[in-house]
């Protein structure tokens, strides 16, 4: 262990709330934890107070938190916020970094993709030190096979504790959790081989057309987090007590314009054919069968994302333009969410006359964060136009309270984390999240899929009993994406 010549005051300059030392209580003394809180209810602090009870209780000498490095600035603030303490940073600048394993820092800040390269001499680190880990928004390592999940999985001997927080651990399917467990109990209780977990506990479209596997699914489901509760914390906000606005949902549903419908058709009969090779159903979770979905997600949103030749108004623009100039005329800000980048700056243009901003993953973080600064200070910045790749974690954006989604993607994660930067701890004003649907398109079925994901992620986080998701299940989604297709229900059995 390297000593300082002074070491830094490890007091906590503000208390938290009720729920958040309760959590600090029930995983302080734990070799290992994971830290479920719904987002929005200040994970960041729990992770905070967290390290510094372990260096002052001489648990461990040294923290080191790892998170998005887009969040690293995030971090930086809270920790000058919460604590004493200045955070030394792991970055890929390999010089700097010999620098700050020797230094006596005692809380580190690291993005997930230093942990690959910099794994060698972290092992050393970890060797002449007494480590404690946290992961933020640690669903980032919910691939096993994805190579800083890996090393990060050589580490797991090396380290004195470890902790995992995220919002959503069930990011897209319940198998997401497996890997973010096996990093902190190295297989103890959901098992050792993923490829057994994720075959059963898969949203499959077949569930509809098959009662037996239904029921043995729900059953898988509804045991999981019965495993990993002696070690888990799992809060959300209407069992926090928490007192926030509420928050209302609406679906806008829109015709598209002529000639869009057009290219959407074209898009459909050539999917169909291509998904029906020799008569046989190719559709599932691959990676070349959702690349084929997505692009009717772009056309239903806007055609020019893949036709520059399309100069018409997209059916969904006139009525975003309504609702954003509603919501500006009653003083208010709005986020509006796209999956695509192009959409971004493309609609920022559109509400420039609003002082719209962007955050979309081809800008740097700096710019990212000039865009956050303005729509939060700037009164005459009303619209901030964002991918939630880019934007959907770490950040608190209440100063907006209406979320538009004007297209969505598959992920949950995307769609949970995105419409909860406006409906957190210091909102004060009742939100509105407008899902905007193409009417008769593959939005349809998105809607379906989403819906299906978010409950089966809230009985496996144990959010809802097994009776409770029962009642509200139900597996359309394998059978609208027939529909969406226009596939032959008989020809296409099974998908």
């Amino acid at each position: 262990m390297i000593k300082a010549e002074r070491e830094p005051d490890l007091g906590v300059k503000h208390s938290g709330f009720p729920y958040q030392a309760e959590a600090l209580a029930a995983t302080k003394e734990l070799t290992y934890a994971a830290i479920f809180h719904e987002q929005g209810l200040g994970k960041t602090k729990i992770g905070i107070d967290l390290a510094l009870w372990w260096l002052q209780s001489n648990v461990v000498d040294s923290v080191i938190i790892v998170t998005k490095r887009a969040l690293i600035h995030n971090w930086i603030e809270e920790l000058s916020f919460h604590t004493h303490v200045q955070p030394r940073l792991i970055t890929q600048d390999r010089k700097a970094n010999f620098l700050a394993f020797n230094s006596p820092a005692r809380i580190y800040l690291a993005h997930f993709e230093v942990m690959k390269s910099e794994e060698a001499r972290l092992k050393i680190f970890l060797q002449t030190r007494n480590v404690g880990m946290i992961l933020d928004e640690a669903h980032k390592i919910k691939n096993p096979d994805a190579a800083v999940t890996r090393a990060l999985f050589h580490l797991i001997p090396l380290l004195k504790r470890r902790v995992i927080m995220t919002g959503t651990p069930v990011a897209n399917r319940p198998y997401d959790l497996w890997s973010q467990i096996f990093f902190l109990d190295e297989g103890k209780s959901l098992g050792t081989d993923f490829e057994d977990f994720q075959t059963r506990l898969d949203l499959t479209n077949d569930l509809a057309s098959d009662s037996t596997k239904v029921r043995e699914f729900e059953q898988n489901l509804a045991s999981v987090f019965a495993k990993i509760r002696p070690f888990s914390v799992r809060e959300t906000k209407k069992g926090a007590d928490i007192q926030l606005p509420q928050k209302n949902y609406q679906t806008l549903c829109v015709d598209m314009e002529a000639r869009q419908s057009e290219i959407y058709q074209q898009y459909k009969r050539e999917f169909s054919s291509i998904l029906l090779r020799d008569g046989q159903p190719v559709l599932d979770d691959a990676e070349e069968s959702l690349k084929r979905l997505l692009r009717l997600v772009q056309v239903a949103s806007n055609p020019r994302l893949i036709d520059d030749s399309y100069k018409a108004v997209p059916g969904k623009l006139p009525v975003l333009q309504q609702l954003v100039d509603e919501i500006i005329d009653r003083g208010e800000k709005v986020i509006v969410w796209t999956s695509f980048i192009a959409n971004v700056d493309w609609l920022a243009r559109e509400f420039r006359t609003y002082g719209a901003v962007r955050i979309h993953g081809k800008m740097g973080i700096d710019q990212r964060n000039s865009s956050v600064r303005s729509f939060k200070n700037d009164q005459d910045c009303k619209v901030l136009v964002a991918t939630p790749a880019s934007a959907k974690e770490g950040l608190t954006l209440t100063v907006a309270n209406n979320a538009i989604f004007f297209d969505r993607g598959f992920s949950l994660d995307d769609y949970l984390q995105a419409q909860d930067r406006i409906h957190r701890i210091s909102q004060t004003k009742e939100c509105t999240v407008t899902i905007m649907q193409a009417r008769g398109t593959i939005d349809e079925w998105v809607d379906s899929l989403l819906s299906a994901k978010s409950l089966a992620a809230q009985l496996a986080q144990g959010d809802i009993t097994r009776e409770k998701y029962q009642q509200n299940a139900e597996y359309s989604f394998g059978t609208m994406i027939k529909d969406v297709l226009g596939l032959d229900r008989k020809e296409s059995h099974g998908i």
